[in-house]
């Protein structure tokens, strides 16, 4: 007995080119584009392993814990590091990385994190890639969050190692990701001694046994559902037009916000500023003498189907994080939400205003 996905027939090289040119339509790029066999950490990870070493100098940008996590793989690099941290409910500016180039200009690398879906605010990466052009860094971007939640455009801003993946915005799986590489980074790469070669977070490998072979032999057999997840991603995108999947990803955020502000109960959003939210999560602070992993189990309880959780970390007692990507990003979804939060809180006998949160919420999604 056959099973649809169980025994399917082997994608072919020809197919799994396809995929790439697609997912380079969606970044708008004419660099190489490679799929990762796994977890965006594996870009992002190979990456960094791949173009730093003991002569790099990077200015690596910390806005939340995976800013904190590339620190440490270049300094296990033998990169000099200068960390340019921000409080965690605001975003990095491109005055504070032009100030940190002319307290260091001998800065080579820049790596930053597009949105930070774990604190829940968004770097303007374009901004910064124009100051990080001007003086001739590389520049490594996390687009994890991002890839169809805001734009991503590695050729417009100058970026030379951008990593997707199809677990967030695209409403895929977490199994599969994507790296844009462009040609300065290739060469960083292939004048690195350290650069991981014969390894599965060897982007170097790809590279000489896939791209330069015209991509006709692919070198191990792929994941062929989340390959084909991935193409489903990308079909959905296009069907639905990556202008409206954005704009519905920003209507959810600010409906979020709004929902939380009028819900009361000294809920607020984390990050102050809406410039500088994230559009696939919103993080909300809960009031003085509240706990958040309680208020967020209560939130649960009252619905467990809500995208709804606290905080990492340190953050557990402080923040709760409300995802809303992919199919998420949906009027229901935030509404559901914003009442399971108001039903935790009225659980401990803080008042809410449930009408007010939902009227808010509708307002902003009749407004998209």
């Amino acid at each position: 007995m056959t099973h649809p996905f169980l025994d399917l027939a082997p994608l072919s090289a020809a197919r799994f080119a396809a995929i790439e040119d697609r997912v380079a339509r969606l970044l708008a790029t004419d660099q190489d584009v490679v799929i990762m066999q796994g977890e965006a950490l594996l870009p992002l990870e190979g990456a960094i392993r791949g173009t730093a070493g003991p002569g790099t100098t990077a200015l690596n940008v910390v806005t939340g814990p995976y800013g904190q996590t590339f620190g440490n793989w270049l300094r296990d690099c033998g990169a000099r590091v200068i960390d340019l941290a921000v409080p965690f409910h605001t975003a990095v500016t491109a005055d504070q990385v032009r100030d940190a180039f002319a307290e260091h200009p001998e800065i080579d690398f820049v790596s930053l994190v597009h949105a930070e879906a774990a604190t829940g605010n968004t770097n303007h990466a374009a901004e910064i890639g124009a100051v990080v052009r001007e003086h001739g860094a590389l520049f490594y971007l996390d687009a994890v969050a991002s890839i169809a939640a805001e734009p991503v455009l590695p050729n417009a801003w100058g970026v030379d190692l951008c990593v997707i993946g199809a677990q967030k915005a695209m409403g895929g799986p977490a199994g599969v990701s994507a790296i844009s590489v462009s040609g300065r980074a290739w060469q960083r790469m292939a004048a690195n001694p350290g650069a991981p070669r014969r390894s599965y977070l060897s982007l170097l490998d790809w590279k000489e046994r896939w791209t330069d072979g015209g991509r006709r032999v692919l070198p191990h057999a792929p994941a062929q559902l989340e390959m084909l997840a991935l193409e489903a991603c990308v079909e959905r995108i296009e069907r639905e037009g990556l202008e409206a999947v954005m704009a519905r990803h920003a209507a959810a955020a600010a409906a979020t916000r709004a929902g939380v502000t009028a819900l009361g109960g000294g809920l607020e959003p984390y990050v102050y500023d809406a410039g500088n939210a994230a559009p696939v999560a919103t993080t909300v602070r809960v009031p003085a003498g509240a706990d958040a992993s309680e208020v967020a189990a209560k939130a649960l309880a009252a619905d467990p189907g809500v995208p709804v959780t606290a905080g990492g970390g340190a953050l557990a007692r402080e923040m709760i994080r409300v995802n809303h990507y992919g199919a998420g990003a949906d009027e229901g979804v935030v509404q559901a939400a914003v009442a399971a939060m108001g039903a935790g809180l009225a659980e401990s006998g803080v008042p809410v205003d449930f009408a007010g949160a939902r009227r808010a919420v509708a307002g902003v999604w009749a407004r998209r």
